[in-house]
């Protein structure tokens, strides 16, 4: 298996070599931030693909409860282009 980070992971009988965690860390910046977006590429694919990605069930709760209010209340929402800005704006340190 090749990374487009230039890691190898050889495969043996089935099974890759493990790359540890101290190995990735020593990659630079760059090839750290390909890895992650190939890695979240991975985990788009899987769940397009039908995958159910692991969530607490206190996070589930938060992400129907959040549902229900959208739900309704749809004009309390706000487009992303605003919550961007409001994210950026700097805050004070209190």
């Amino acid at each position: 298996m090749r990374f487009g980070v230039g890691i190898n992971a050889a495969c043996y009988g089935g099974s890759v070599a493990t790359i540890s965690k101290t190995e990735l860390i020593k990659l630079d910046i760059a090839q750290r931030l390909e890895l992650i977006e190939e890695l979240r590429e991975s985990i788009v694919d899987e769940s397009n693909e039908g995958a159910t990605l692991p969530l607490s069930a206190a996070d589930r709760e938060l992400l129907e409860q959040r549902l229900r209010e959208d739900d309704e209340d749809p004009d309390a929402a706000i487009p992303w282009s605003e919550a961007k800005a409001r994210l950026r704006q700097p805050r004070a340190i209190r």
